[in-house]
């Protein structure tokens, strides 16, 4: 059986790592800051598994890989399955409509209906799109599920130790899943800004992700129960991670507002700030270099594409099964400058 090493504790490089132990491998997780926290992006995302929702704007096989993620993440953590509410004031109704024609899986709803799905929305807005098959997660609570699963496992190391890239040709497979980090080897990385709060308003009481529609912030809730709320909408092309601009949190939390007055009361427990990795294409990328796998660009579906990143590396790993996206060009093939490369993606 080979020797897995995996690079990287977050989303990607947890789910890779618990896939592959699912299927019997041994391995060794390196991760020098340990623990998941918030020096990792994904510990800062909306937790959505919500592919319809995202087929406004995202490429197909974001939609269709990520339908089957709820499954997945459900082996091990809770998943809650009530559906996402998209409304939009009455003056954005066409911003409504346009989000219908470009998605499917919803059924329109009324303002009645809207007060009987979400009864502290009330009848606020006239209409709304259901998508009943979506769903959410927590995923500080699921990023400590995984690894505490891993750790359980006599067959997996968890390690706290930095591994030098690129890694030693010492007869091991090295899967690096470092995100953003990984532009050392991956210079077509780059990074996309995210802005977030989270809030607690013991006044709202939320049973499912609420997206509201708007020409300049649109927003997301999700609750994580125990009047808790992320609350995130930014998607910024800066590669700065410096604290969230007054004008950002001004604008967050004047569209919570509108979504609920009652969100006015609420208390900010934290603002966050971090950048997720992504390729020109918005799409994720494995790609082989000898011994090494590298695993990246979830772009903002961290949770909803990384069960489907860590099957497609686990087939790569077992019999050696092209993934599904290929780099037609063989790009790291010219970053790398020197040396056989296959490209995957």
């Amino acid at each position: 059986m080979t020797d897995i090493s995996i690079i990287g504790g977050g989303v990607a490089g947890l789910c890779v790592a618990t896939e592959l132990a699912r299927r019997g491998h041994a391995l060794t997780l390196h991760d020098p800051e340990g623990a998941p926290g918030a020096h990792g992006c994904s510990w800062w995302a909306g937790g959505m598994l919500a592919p319809e929702c995202e087929s406004e704007s995202a490429e197909e096989p974001v939609v269709r890989l990520g339908r089957q993620a709820a499954d997945w993440w459900a082996r091990s953590v809770p998943v809650t399955r009530e559906g996402t509410l998209v409304v939009a004031p009455a003056r954005d109704g066409a911003d409504l409509r346009h989000f219908a024609r470009r998605t499917e899986g919803h059924r329109l709803v009324d303002a009645e209906e809207i007060a009987t799905l979400e009864p502290d929305l009330g009848t606020r807005f006239r209409s709304g799109l259901l998508f009943a098959d979506e769903g959410h997660l927590d995923p500080r609570k699921a990023l400590g599920l995984l690894r505490a699963e891993l750790a359980a496992n006599p067959a997996v190391t968890l390690s706290d130790t930095a591994v030098d890239m690129p890694p030693p040709a010492d007869g091991r497979l090295w899967i690096d899943c470092r995100g953003l980090a990984a532009r050392d080897a991956l210079p077509d990385l780059r990074g996309v800004r995210g802005e977030m709060m989270i809030l607690r308003c013991p006044d709202v009481n939320l049973r499912r992700t609420v997206r509201m529609l708007h020409p300049r912030i649109p927003i997301y809730i999700v609750p994580r129960g125990d009047g808790i709320y992320m609350l995130g909408a930014t998607m910024i092309e800066a590669e700065d991670r410096r604290q969230a601009t007054a004008r950002s949190v001004l604008e967050l939390l004047s569209a919570a507002y509108a979504l609920s007055p009652a969100f006015g009361e609420a208390e900010v427990l934290e603002i966050g700030v971090d950048l997720r990795p992504a390729f020109p294409d918005n799409l994720p990328r494995i790609r082989r270099r000898g011994n090494v796998i590298h695993a990246n660009g979830l772009y903002r579906h961290g949770y909803l594409l990384a069960p489907a990143l860590a099957r497609q590396v686990a087939d790569l790993v077992e019999t050696g099964a092209k993934p599904e996206f290929m780099d037609e060009d063989n790009a790291e093939r010219r970053d790398a400058g020197t040396g056989p490369a296959l490209s995957y993606a």
